[in-house]
């Protein structure tokens, strides 16, 4: 532990509720499990107490071509189907996630270390996602038939892509699992998903539970490293398109190997999210939209309100109001009661996380609270607030993925529009203010995907998600997500 602070925080400790019956042991390939080619295996650790619940495969890129095989096999029928059929598979699928809800958020918090309301609110958006694709799924809206050449008429048709691979993250397993299968089987796709191997349960429970619901081959999972099963599905010659959420530098690994074959990619990576706070906003609203944003899931959110540029006129009444909510935050075990963040997902990225804060106490920052690991069992580190931070400082654009905030100062609007702007990040930002001018204008000069105002961190599942830059392109969510993963083709008749 580092002690250049006195720690503030301890971590409410409770007995977890047992976890539930864990998914079958292997690779979901075909529409069932069977045995990987490797006998390698990889322990998957609850984070909050640093116990191994299982062990799943290891995959190799023998595993991937057999699901790729399985998904290629599968792809004709699945894309012949109607509309109507595919939503109908993706409402099943919403009503048993539903069914087995408990089951759902308790191998969840136990993979990730989630207290129990963010589990809670990630399976809930899972289950949403999927009812509101397959109501997507038959609203495609597409350029009228016409002529538009002299005794021509156009058609155009949405079709499916073909075999989608998919590369989930650990910061949300079952909900970015849901972002991406339920756009993907809506759009008449099949798909070989490899989801991180640290966080693989609920994606593989969900695969035993919708075994009989979708025709096999439709669906696959793989686990196993990124660097052997990611790279094998980003270069696999028959997959169609590869869709990851991830980091920065696997996004650029992944469209490196996507070159190959010349296959479309869809990246939703990192962020850095600059919250701007004007003079005129409502700065205790502000205080507590930090507290809620920036240190949802404990800061291992790429949308979070991680970066603070208030002005400088009511910066210390601001940092006053910020470090007070910060400091009562609640830090849990999954089964603690009213915990607000739990624990880091591994033992490397805490590691990760300290040694960012080890990197701020050299730069000469001040942590106004926080900035300690937390004694005892699991990866937990202390909400952290870093202030007098100044423009171009490392920690304003570099992704801590952790429970730290920084606040630095502005001077004038278009300072605050450039500085936001000065990152190699455009996923995600706010505006506070009550200027509505400034409301309808600052947004627009900002160069990220989503902008909220007096707010941050709302996700509605009709509206897009995904951003610019460093960033990444592609939208999850949304009717855009289905557009996406498929394609459109211009047929003309000849009517002379």
């Amino acid at each position: 532990m580092t002690t250049a602070e006195k720690t503030l925080f301890t971590v409410l400790r409770a007995d977890a509720p047992p976890v539930p019956s864990l998914p079958p042991f292997g690779q979901f390939i075909g529409g069932q499990f069977v045995a990987s080619t490797s006998t390698e295996k990889v322990d998957v650790v609850n984070p909050a107490t640093e116990e191994i619940l299982t062990q799943v495969p290891a995959g190799t890129a023998e595993d991937v071509d057999a699901a790729v095989e399985a998904a290629v096999a599968a792809k004709d029928a699945w894309a012949a189907t109607t509309p109507r059929d595919r939503s109908a598979v993706l409402l099943r699928i919403a009503d048993i996630i539903e069914a087995n809800r408990e089951v759902f958020e308790t191998l969840e918090a136990a993979n990730t270390g989630k207290p129990a309301a963010v589990a809670e609110d990630d399976i809930s958006s899972a289950i949403d996602t999927f009812r509101f694709s397959a109501g997507a799924a038959r609203a495609y809206s597409t350029l009228g038939s016409d002529d538009y050449a002299e005794n021509h008429t156009s058609v155009i048709h949405r079709e499916p892509v073909g075999v989608v691979g998919v590369i989930t993250p650990w910061n949300y397993p079952l909900l970015m699992a849901a972002w991406k299968i339920a756009p993907v089987l809506g759009a008449g796709n099949t798909l070989v998903l490899k989801p991180s191997e640290q966080t693989p349960l609920t994606t593989l429970k969900l695969a035993e539970l919708i075994a009989d619901e979708v025709p096999a081959g439709v669906v696959n999972i793989v686990t196993g490293p990124g660097r052997v099963v990611g790279n094998r599905l980003s270069e696999h010659p028959r997959v169609d398109l590869v869709a990851i959420t991830g980091s920065v530098g696997s996004g650029q690994k992944v469209a490196a190997s996507a070159a190959g074959s010349v296959k479309r990619v869809h990246l939703e990576l990192g962020g850095k999210a600059p919250v701007v706070v004007f003079a005129d906003a409502d700065l205790e609203a502000a205080a507590k939209g930090v507290r809620s944003a920036g240190f949802w899931n404990g800061g291992q959110e790429c949308g979070a309100a991680c970066r603070v540029l208030v002005h400088e006129s009511v910066a210390d009444k601001f940092t006053e109001l910020l470090v007070k909510e910060i400091s009562e935050i609640t830090v849990g075990t999954p089964g603690a009661e009213d915990a607000e963040i739990g624990s880091m997902i591994s033992k490397a990225h805490y590691e990760r996380v300290l040694a960012a804060l080890d990197d701020v106490r050299k730069d000469g920052h001040t942590i106004a609270v926080g900035g300690n690991a937390i004694e005892g069992p699991g990866y937990f580190i202390e909400p952290t607030v870093v202030t007098n931070v100044p423009a171009g400082a490392p920690i304003t654009s570099n992704e801590i993925f952790g429970p730290v905030v920084s606040v630095e100062t502005f001077s004038t609007d278009e300072e605050a529009v450039t500085r936001a702007n000065e990152t190699i990040y455009g996923l995600a930002a706010s505006v506070w203010t009550k200027d509505s001018a400034r409301s309808l204008t600052v947004p627009r000069k900002l160069d990220f995907g989503t902008v909220w105002v007096n707010s941050h961190l709302v996700i509605a599942t009709e509206m897009p998600w995904g951003g610019f830059k460093g960033s990444g392109y592609g939208r999850d969510l949304s009717s855009y997500a289905l557009d996406d993963f498929s394609r459109t083709k211009h047929v003309m008749y000849n009517r002379g």
